[in-house]
């Protein structure tokens, strides 16, 4: 849902390449620029399987048609240990997609591993004056424990940003595909795949 729009599969072990409209296409269209950094991604634009605690399903980029399918984009699949170098020559794309292992996604390990990781490994993006400009963060699961029932359960749903509101909580049910929305619209987007084309914006957590 938070790459297309919609739900491909239930199955963990899916490995059918997704041909249908997603947001690699969307950035790629409007000119941007993207990655996707995955701790513990054995190589360079890898799109196999599991490995040690990298889980390809958390990595859904590697399916998405336009890169598997596509050697100058597959190469925009890195390891995570990409990311600091990137950050400290300023050469961090548009749009970075962040996957943490099994454990630092709390997937595996406890919520405590989970906020180690993100002090240790986002902090200094946060600090950066290229992130204060204009910068953007969402922070969420994918899914809660009730992911079968109740449209996927209630889950943990962060944005850090200088224009967010400090303390905000909204009562209003969205969706993966708002998220996926306000992504794109941040990147100046203004065409998007599946829901988000029709789901609620995310307006009402930034100042005007």
């Amino acid at each position: 849902m938070l790459a297309t729009g919609q739900i491909i599969t239930n199955n963990d072990s899916y490995s059918t390449i997704v041909t249908v409209d997603n947001v690699v296409r969307r950035v790629l269209a409007a000119g941007k620029t993207w990655k996707s950094y995955a701790e513990d991604l054995p190589s360079v634009g890898y799109t196999g399987g599991d490995v040690g605690n990298y889980a390809r399903k958390h990595n859904v980029f590697a399916l998405l048609s336009d890169v598997a399918n596509d050697s100058t984009q597959r190469k925009n699949l890195v390891p995570f240990t990409q990311f600091a170098p990137d950050l400290a020559n300023g050469t961090l794309p548009d749009f970075s997609n962040i996957v943490p292992n099994l454990c630092n996604d709390a997937h595996d390990c406890s919520l405590g591993t989970a906020d180690t990781w993100l002090q240790n490994n986002i902090a200094p993006l946060l600090a950066s004056p290229t992130f204060q400009r204009d910068g953007l963060l969402i922070i969420l699961f994918d899914e809660a424990g009730s992911d079968n029932t109740n449209g996927g359960g209630r889950i943990a749903w962060v944005v850090v940003s200088p224009r967010a509101k400090t303390g905000y909580s909204s009562t209003t049910l969205y969706q993966h595909q708002s998220t996926l929305r306000l992504i794109l619209e941040a990147l100046g987007v203004t065409q998007f795949p599946g829901a988000a084309a029709t789901a609620p914006g995310m307006a009402e957590f930034f100042t005007p």
